[in-house]
């Protein structure tokens, strides 16, 4: 159970796609839902929502960056190897209905997140404009697969070497400017999302993100993945992980990510000198 059939890496290896089986999960997996998984039984439990599902296969695809330790050790799992746990499709589904175009925004490792909530939205009949944003070109991913559910695809890269040299807020203002955008959907790291949220707010367009605090049990029982809804707490992984984008305190979100970077950089040291 939760073998990994098969394993790629993008950007230099620094990004790895793992297909996994999981028939049950891949049963009732909906666009924006997450799992959360254990490389080993003494393993930190990660949440990663789903960049794919293939009912039929019985798989689930997940694409992370490798930065800590427990990334590290996922990454260290070849094709034939098993996840300890999965747990899943946890989380509300994305609200998927036509009506009339739609931005998708993607950043980074977002865009794996980004990527069935795309589709979906193409497949409602939507009109469905997508802009995938990263440091530089080698690490843009799923370009191909997001141009296939999208009327047109934008590339934004901080550096200029693929597409726009910009941000993905400089292209999504001109976007925003040039017709009437029924949704924003933004997806990728905190201060993007952030960003988009401020933009879009300016023209009054509903903006859907996606929020990844500290999660544990990923059932509400924990609260480690509170944040801060329109002035309500709500939790991530029950309530979430999709949030109306102008209601979210991002400062205290960045806050919580940030609550234990020095221990997740002492636990990183020490399983590099491991290995």
């Amino acid at each position: 159970m939760f073998q990994i059939l098969k394993r790629e890496e993008m950007a230099h290896g620094t990004i790895i796609l793992n297909e996994i089986k999981a028939p049950q999960i891949a049963k009732k997996a909906k666009p924006g839902q997450f799992v959360i998984l254990m490389a080993n039984e003494r393993g930190e439990r990660i949440p990663l929502t789903m960049a794919d599902v293939n009912k039929e296969k019985g798989t689930i695809t997940i694409i992370y960056m490798i930065i800590g330790k427990s990334t590290k050790l996922f990454a260290s799992l070849k094709v034939g190897d098993c996840y300890s746990d999965v747990v899943g499709p946890l989380g509300q589904p994305t609200h998927i209905e036509k009506k009339g175009t739609v931005v998708c925004v993607g950043g980074g490792t977002g865009t794996a997140v980004l990527h069935p909530i795309t589709r979906g939205m193409y497949q409602a009949g939507n009109r469905v404009i997508s802009i995938v944003g990263a440091r530089n070109k080698d690490y843009i991913i799923l370009e191909q697969e997001m141009e296939k559910v999208s009327h047109e695809l934008k590339i934004c890269t901080d550096d200029g070497s693929k597409g726009r040299h910009g941000f993905v807020t400089d292209e999504l203002k001109e976007i925003l400017e040039s017709q009437e955008v029924a949704e924003v959907v933004a997806i990728g790291p905190v201060p993007m999302m952030n960003a988009v949220s401020n933009l879009t707010r300016n023209y009054h367009v509903q903006t859907t993100v996606s929020l990844n605090p500290i999660m544990i049990d990923g059932t509400g029982m924990c609260g480690g993945c509170r944040v801060k809804i329109g002035g309500e707490t709500k939790f991530a992984c029950i309530d979430g992980p999709e949030f109306d984008g102008h209601k979210v305190d991002f400062e205290g979100l960045w806050r919580r990510l940030q609550a234990y970077r020095l221990e997740e950089e002492k636990a990183n040291r020490a399983y590099e000198s491991e290995v």
